[in-house]
């Protein structure tokens, strides 16, 4: 009996000694070393194979959390709190950082006068281009205008498959620059390199284009009768006709230099239609022209070359008589009424109206439409940096 009776007095004790390490370790007295101390048990590291009963279950989850929770909840959510404030002030200062240097390069482009995709108009050859052959003094400043603003796209994007576009940006090899390359191939603002050229571009490389500019061809040429006139010369061009680029050369612009005239549109609805159907028209682009191009008998544009090897100047023919020609890089062509003709105008060329004063005039529907070489992130990049004065 008394046997029985001490025994019951030690596991008492055990018991309360247990219990006043517990409150002394709730209430931070627990001396160095105790929490290594709490980590083991008679058998070994917690978790291992020691003879811990039930009875010990709430001291280990105190002692656990003690070590899992070394900071109060409170201090640990305001340090993510000023974490997460810095982070976000140093992602908007640099957004605000990069919007400013597109800015300033931005303005010191137009400042410099604007990148200008050629001429004011779409008339067959093109007016002089900034930076060509006969403008030695404009090169230079313009490719520095390009790159320029290359850097800021990609800057704001990225440089991937940017590899031609920076090559002519930074004015590399351009065919009148490479040795025993003759001069039938000279654009006067931008040389896209290793693209295939060809003065004529066949039909299927802009399949979807030609054929739906080919079945609005009766729509456009009503446009045409609708907004026609005597082109005798002797009165000024009605409204929406620009002036002569030459004697006998006029023009409709519905596009001019990738902006959209309002006027001339309303006034040609069905070749509006047509243009908003295109897939591969510059409508953003300043090298992007659209309209109708009129050449009378007797009118002839020398020999010039266009401002870009990116594009391709579609032609679809609405009157043409008797007796015109169209000669690029050497090789003669003509068109035909309702059919469309691909032309490279970065080649030289030239246009002629040799028939009679009976004959009329010669009418075609002029497009700008992308190179179908020029992939789709250059031609993102290329309506970037020329893209139209606002």
């Amino acid at each position: 009996m008394k046997e029985g009776r001490g025994s019951f007095s030690v596991e008492r004790g055990a018991r309360k000694e247990r219990e006043t390490a517990q409150s002394e370790m709730w209430k931070g007295n627990s001396p160095a070393g105790s929490q290594g101390a709490a980590m083991e048990g008679t058998g070994g590291e917690l978790g291992g194979q020691g003879n811990w009963g039930p009875e010990d279950a709430p001291g280990l989850l105190a002692r656990a959390s003690l070590i899992m929770l070394p900071w109060p909840l409170p201090l640990a959510s305001s340090a993510l709190t000023l974490l997460f404030g810095a982070l976000t002030s140093l992602f908007l200062w640099y957004c605000y950082r990069l919007g400013s240097q597109d800015m300033q390069a931005l303005g010191a482009g137009s400042r410099a006068g604007g990148v200008r995709g050629g001429p004011v108009g779409c008339s067959e050859a093109g007016g002089p281009s900034p930076g060509g052959p006969g403008d030695p003094g404009e090169g230079p400043r313009t490719e520095g205008l390009v790159s320029r603003r290359l850097r800021a796209y990609a800057r704001r994007y990225s440089w991937a498959g940017m590899g031609r576009v920076r090559r002519a940006a930074q004015g590399g090899p351009g065919p009148g620059r490479r040795p025993g390359v003759l001069g039938i191939q000279r654009p006067g603002l931008l040389f896209l390199p290793d693209l295939p050229s060809a003065p004529f571009v066949p039909r299927d490389a802009q399949r979807h284009d030609v054929e739906l500019l080919e079945s609005s061809f009766p729509a456009i040429l009503r446009d045409f009768g609708a907004v026609s006139w005597d082109f005798s010369g002797t009165t000024p061009p009605p409204r929406g006709w620009s002036p002569p680029l030459a004697p006998g050369c006029y023009q409709l612009l519905l596009y001019q230099a990738g902006r959209c005239q309002p006027s001339n549109c309303r006034r040609c609805p069905g070749a509006y239609r047509a243009l908003r159907g295109l897939r591969s028209f510059m409508s953003a682009n300043t090298f992007g022209n659209a309209g109708f191009s009129v050449l009378l008998p007797g009118a002839r544009l020398e020999g010039r070359c266009g401002p870009t090897n990116a594009r391709v100047r579609c032609h679809l023919g609405l009157k043409i008589p008797p007796g015109c020609e169209l000669v690029v890089g050497g090789e003669p062509q003509c068109w035909a009424e309702g059919h469309c003709l691909l032309v490279d105008d970065s080649f030289l060329h030239t246009v002629a109206h040799n028939g009679s004063p009976e004959d009329g005039p010669r009418v075609v529907f002029i497009v700008d439409l992308w190179h179908p070489n020029v992939a789709g992130a250059e031609r993102q990049a290329l309506d970037f940096v020329f893209a139209p004065d606002p």
